[in-house]
């Protein structure tokens, strides 16, 4: 009986593995079904990116103001009060948590 399986052994194997690797494509963690899950990760990693950036670009353009070339008297006012804890008496301080 093995004998007439024989022939059919390379095929079957063929089929195997050809069956294996079109299941993982369909179902893997990088396969067709799974698009919709990537699609979602890469659009908020897409929205945190875009605020990444611009809380960088703030805290850039805040640095320009402290250097010796050009000082901002208002930022540097406004970072020593909230450093040292002093403020004017004509202002209202409210304190929040960090």
């Amino acid at each position: 009986m093995l004998a007439r399986l024989r022939p059919y052994l390379p095929t079957a194997a063929l089929a195997f593995l050809i069956f294996y690797f079109g299941f993982h494509a369909f179902t893997g963690d990088q396969g067709i079904l799974s698009s919709n899950k990537r699609d979602e990760t890469l659009t908020a990693k897409t929205r945190e990116l875009a605020a990444v950036r611009a809380q960088r670009q703030d805290l850039e353009m805040r640095a320009r103001l402290l250097r010796d070339t050009s000082l901002s008297a208002d930022l540097l006012e406004e970072r020593a009060r909230s450093l040292l804890g002093f403020a004017d008496p004509r202002d209202y301080v409210i304190r929040m948590k960090p």
